[in-house]
């Protein structure tokens, strides 16, 4: 990626269609335009949409407040209107909902990993090494995608890996590219990988322990079924990107970002003249690689193990970048120059994150959410079993564009949607391996969620793209969470 003059940076973070395309593509909204676009909708729907709020109690298993099953009641409406929505971007950052922490955390640390990139590009340390990586594994670039999506799906599944992966689309866009694969490709092995981890959660303590928690359940009813999800999600998965990258490399032509290829390959490799130098490494590019993967090693056993969040993980990029710019001596000036410019570059990524929290502030300051999972309450009474496990399916489908969180939809939905499950005869795990990968299908596309947004504005594909490349996945996966959570419904 090449991060030293910025100038040279696309214009637009999220869209990086050429100004000659008078295609779809071209047409098609924003991220930015989609995501307010969206909060008007919400603002909208609390005019329509009676208020009304479940009682809330402090539960100690769930470590915090869960909705109490039969106490909701209608309460004065509060329409949002037209500065509710103007503030909303901004409430976005800094004011925390009942489900999830400010945005304001997750926006600071991609501030500080892309400078932390800045810096670690400007050594030339990525690009010589993926250059000498690819030299490496000519002919057998294809089998990186497995491994890495296997490795990502294991941080979904055991932790719920999600924001964290935003660190890693830099790394392993280029190396796609550089592979004679597209910037598709590198964030399919990110998000999808990681997505279809969550969506089979098995000890995922921001899913699997809360929702099971807080259906009264012990997390570890229903763990075969999600790990045959994980797996089997995985697999299909891992098949459907492998041979789109096949075809990407057999004709680029077959890329679904084809108008932009030689956009990406500027912006995330050396030049041509760069390239022809070789893929040597020095001592210094060796060591900054160095620094550069136990960055990443420290920043994952600190989330999983440590309880790190964004604010200790933006301290361990900023030392690591201090670090990094010391070793390769590059001067106060300079590294301080070189972490500005990174930050720069992913100052997009960071405002789109308040602009799509954004949205749940509208949702909870109009009071409709608890409405529409009382309907939902409501819809799914003396449905058999067939009937109430895909409808449960559908309606944590519909809540999870509104709450993309995972621990938040636990909490809102769980206490209210997993006791209907005795009525119908239906495993309350079953229940909750509905609602975990409902969650996880939708945040493959949910623009209402900053990973999804975020990585593919680090990435350079606008969204749109990214919806013509996964549709079909999403087709095949639903078939199949349909299929294992109807066959479990009878068992």
């Amino acid at each position: 990626m090449n991060t030293t003059s910025s100038s040279d940076k696309e214009p637009d973070a999220i869209s990086t269609e050429p100004e000659a395309d008078t295609g779809l593509a071209s047409r098609f909204p924003t991220a930015y335009t989609i995501l307010f676009l969206l909060i008007i909708f919400v603002a909208a729907l609390s005019w329509v949409i009676p208020a009304g709020s479940y009682d809330r109690a402090m539960s100690d298993s769930v470590g915090r407040e869960i909705a109490v099953a039969g106490t909701y009641k209608t309460v004065e409406s509060n329409p949002q209107g037209f500065f509710d929505v103007m503030l909303a971007p901004v409430a976005g950052f800094y004011d925390p909902d009942s489900y999830a922490a400010s945005a304001i955390d997750v926006a600071l640390f991609v501030l500080f990993l892309g400078g932390f990139l800045g810096i670690v590009n400007a050594t030339g340390s990525i690009d010589t090494g993926i250059r000498s990586a690819m030299r490496r594994l000519k002919g057998h670039e294809i089998w990186m995608i497995p491994i890495m999506m296997s490795l990502f799906a294991i941080g979904g599944t055991t932790y719920g890996m999600a924001e964290e992966t935003l660190a890693f689309y830099g790394i392993l866009v280029p190396v796609m590219i550089a592979a004679g694969y597209d910037a598709v490709t590198g964030i399919a092995i990110i998000l999808i990988g990681a997505g279809v981890g969550v969506l089979g959660s098995t000890i995922n303590p921001f899913a699997t322990v809360i929702a099971a928690n807080s259906a009264g359940i012990p997390f570890t009813d229903g763990i075969v079924l999600r790990s045959i999800m994980a797996l089997g999600g995985l697999a299909i998965s891992a098949a459907y990107v492998m041979r789109y990258a096949k075809r990407v490399k057999q004709d680029p032509a077959n890329s679904v970002v084809a108008k932009q290829a030689e956009a990406h390959r500027k912006l995330f490799l050396k030049d041509n003249e760069q390239d022809q130098q070789g893929a040597t490494l020095n001592t210094t590019q060796k060591i900054v690689l160095v620094i550069f993967a136990m960055t990443f090693v420290v920043m994952i056993w600190g989330v999983s193990s440590q309880g790190w969040y964004m604010a200790r993980m933006s301290a361990l990029f900023l030392g690591s970048a201090i670090l990094v710019g010391l070793v390769s001596r590059m001067g106060e000036k300079n590294i301080t120059a070189n972490f500005v410019d990174g930050a720069r570059e992913l100052l997009g990524v960071a405002l789109i994150i308040g602009l799509a929290r954004g949205i749940v502030v509208i949702m909870e300051q109009g009071m409709i959410a608890d409405t529409i999972l009382h309907s939902a309450e409501q819809s799914l009474g003396g449905l058999p079993e067939l009937a109430f496990i895909n409808l449960m399916f559908w309606i944590e489908v519909g809540m999870s564009f509104f709450v993309p969180s995972s621990s938040g939809l636990a909490v809102l939905s769980m206490p209210i949607l997993a006791p209907l499950a005795d009525f119908a005869g239906v495993g309350r795990d079953l229940v909750v391996t509905a609602y975990q990968s409902a969650n996880g299908l939708v945040n493959l596309i949910n623009p209402t969620f900053a990973v999804v947004v975020g990585g593919l504005a680090i990435g350079r594909v606008s969204y749109d793209r990214w919806l013509v490349f996964i549709w079909p996945l999403l087709l095949i996966l639903t078939v199949f969470i349909t299929v294992v959570i109807s066959l479990a419904a009878f068992l």
